[in-house]
């Protein structure tokens, strides 16, 4: 991939391929890749300050922002009109269950959690027990899976909502599109991905402490249109502190989105227009 980029230590890339060869291009060095990560989080509380690195104070923005967004997204896609059967998401790169405690379980009947760092794992399931605050037999946490990202395969059919957020920048590009691909299977028909991610201004800036890269928009672009996704809606985080990457939140299908056709007569297309 033709896009450029730096490492947290300065350091410049020509390109995302020269990079990924350095760091993960063979077995040995992509294993070392992951484990990195992993040992990186497991030295991090299991607390909100500790998953959002010491920036707590953006986790009520972050949560109004994606509920707004959810809320569009629930009303467009799964009215209770057209609705059927409970509604059932998965958070992936859950940690804690941040956003399942705060977001997800209060929309959707089921919520299943991913996270490959056990003791985040274990925080989440003690947070989301039965009869926790809000939490009851109409809207629960079912399944904790520690397995990372890159070795899942969810259940076929099972998902309205796989939401990943703060997570995939932990996965290879190859990785990256074969996640989503298998990904795909585990969506019900309609279902959809939620992405929201750290958004670099332009290539790609790697993070050598915590094994990590944050992409720009196109470099997502990019990777979506290898895994045959579209872009449905997406939005931009507000909120949050100037010194913090800016976040986009990505409502992705695997369906071409529908275009509103605007057609008008020649005479009238031909016609010219009065600026006002």
């Amino acid at each position: 991939m033709d896009i450029a980029g730096v490492d947290s230590n300065g350091r410049e890339f020509n390109n995302a391929g020269e990079m990924w060869k350095e760091h993960a291009g063979d077995p040995n060095k992509k294993s070392q890749w992951y484990n990195d990560g992993v040992n990186y989080w497991e030295g991090v509380d299991a607390s909100v300050d500790g998953v959002l690195g010491g920036f707590a104070n953006v986790n009520e923005p972050d949560i109004s922002c994606s509920e707004d967004f959810l809320k569009v997204l629930l009303s467009e896609r799964f009215s209770a009109d057209n609705r059927h059967q409970p509604l059932v998401a998965l958070d992936c790169g859950s940690g804690i269950g941040r956003v399942t405690k705060n977001l997800l379980i209060r929309y959707f009947n089921e919520v299943d959690l991913l996270e490959p760092v056990s003791h985040f794992l274990e925080a989440a399931r003690e947070t989301l027990a039965p009869g926790y605050q809000t939490n009851s037999d109409m809207h629960r946490a079912v399944n904790f899976y520690c397995v990372p990202l890159q070795e899942f395969t969810p259940d076929a059919g099972r998902y309205d909502i796989i939401w990943v957020q703060w997570c995939i920048g932990h996965l290879t590009d190859d990785d990256f599109v074969s996640f989503f691909n298998r990904a795909k299977a585990g969506l019900k028909p309609g279902g959809m991905f939620v992405l929201k991610e750290n958004i670099a201004r332009s290539g790609f800036v790697l993070d050598n402490e915590d094994r990590s890269v944050t992409r720009s928009d196109s470099y997502f672009k990019t990777l979506f249109s290898r895994c045959g996704l579209h872009v449905y809606k997406l939005k931009d985080q507000k909120g949050f502190p100037e010194e913090l990457f800016a976040v986009k939140m990505y409502a992705l299908t695997t369906e071409v989105p529908k275009k509103v056709n605007r057609t008008r007569s020649k005479a009238q297309a031909n016609r010219p227009r009065i600026i006002k």
